[in-house]
């Protein structure tokens, strides 16, 4: 049983979270030093697509629910170990998503005060579906979690596939905004301002699917926690990466007649997204806990061990200013085109600086 923080999951969560701190804009900027720059691959991935496909950007989110799933089974053997009452673990998964889902609010801008407000937000989808997975992990064997998860996936496909909105206008299918069940739901039952006016990507009935994301991610986390005579880490790894080859061939399968889709958070996109959360996870599984390469991952860990902070202080401080106040002078004598980019690594160092002055003062939002 491995006692210590596996260092594979900060830096994964790290690498994850960078890409939101800057890295996004800093490779558009990249792009754009190169003619037809804004057209290129790359450029592209940095955004969200608009409805169906899947871009990089797109897949921060749950791989984030993922990782946030794959520290639960550390966390609960640690609890378990301590002595930790049923009551005190179920409070424990309770209030923090409570947390997330009131974070989540203050994100939005709550004490800006102006209502109707948003209600729904990534952080409340990350509490829900997190606590719902945890709460299986901790009442349910794993053979019983592996059948729950597949009614979940098929169920929710099934439903959003032949079920629109009661009110979808003439023409919108049920997997359209307009037509989705999940938006008609949101417009009944979640109480507040939607994102889009009619749909809201962080809804209620995404809950179902992004619950079993969190759950892949405790079935890895369960996975790698087996002792080394059991099962060594380099066969871990292959068959980690066996695992992430099968769910994606079958989200890909799937996804001829059920599309990749991160706001209405597809089955298909829980299986491909799931699938390539656990390679990604693998290979760095694999450097740094079985090769032992770690000294290259404490740029990342920094980030990873604040992550919750990092996303809210971006929201609340005002951290580009800083950026500009440093290095506004010497971008404006650049070509704007390099200044741009100059700003853009300037700013990622701001938020690195600051988290790192967190983690040299041992400060860690944990949530």
């Amino acid at each position: 049983m491995e006692k210590k923080r596996l260092l594979s999951i900060d830096t994964l969560r790290g690498m994850d979270m960078l890409l939101i701190m800057g890295l996004s804009t800093l490779l558009v900027r990249l792009c754009r030093l190169f003619p037809g720059g804004s057209d290129f691959w790359l450029a592209r991935q940095m955004s969200h697509v608009e409805w169906n496909g899947l871009a990089i950007m797109d897949m921060v989110f749950p791989v984030f629910l993922f990782i946030a799933g794959l520290s639960f089974p550390f966390s609960y053997a640690s609890q378990v170990e301590k002595g930790r009452t049923s009551w005190e673990i179920h409070r424990k998964i309770f209030v923090r998503c409570l947390v997330l889902i009131v974070l989540g609010i203050v994100y939005n801008g709550f004490f800006n005060l102006r209502f109707p407000q948003r209600y729904a937000s990534v952080l409340a989808r990350i509490g829900l579906a997190w606590m719902f997975a945890a709460l299986l992990y901790v009442h349910c064997k794993p053979n019983a979690r592996i059948i729950i998860a597949t009614v979940l996936l098929v169920g929710y496909g099934l439903l959003i596939t032949f079920v629109g909105a009661p009110d979808a206008p003439a023409g919108a299918g049920p997997l359209t905004q307009d037509g989705c069940l999940s938006g008609w739901i949101d417009r009944i039952l979640l109480p507040g301002k939607p994102y889009y006016g009619n749909f809201d990507p962080e809804g209620l009935l995404g809950v179902i699917p992004a619950t079993v994301t969190a759950m892949l991610g405790m079935f890895t986390g369960e996975f790698i926690r087996l002792p080394e005579e059991k099962c060594g880490g380099g066969k871990k790894t292959l068959l980690m990466l066996g695992a992430a080859a099968a769910l994606i061939a079958v989200g890909l399968l799937w996804s001829l007649s059920l599309p990749l889709n991160k706001k209405l958070w597809t089955s298909t996109f829980v299986l491909v997204v799931g699938g390539i959360s656990i390679a990604l996870y693998a290979l760095v599984y694999y450097i740094v806990e079985v090769k032992g390469h770690t000294k290259w991952t404490f740029f990342f860990r920094v980030i990873g061990l604040n992550s919750i902070t990092i996303y809210l202080l971006q929201q609340i401080v005002p951290l580009r200013e800083v950026s500009n106040f440093f290095l506004g002078g010497t971008a404006a004598l650049l070509p704007e085109a390099w200044g741009a980019v100059l700003l853009a690594v300037g700013y990622i160092a701001v938020c690195w600086l600051l988290l790192y002055f967190l983690y040299k003062h041992k400060v860690f939002l944990k949530v």
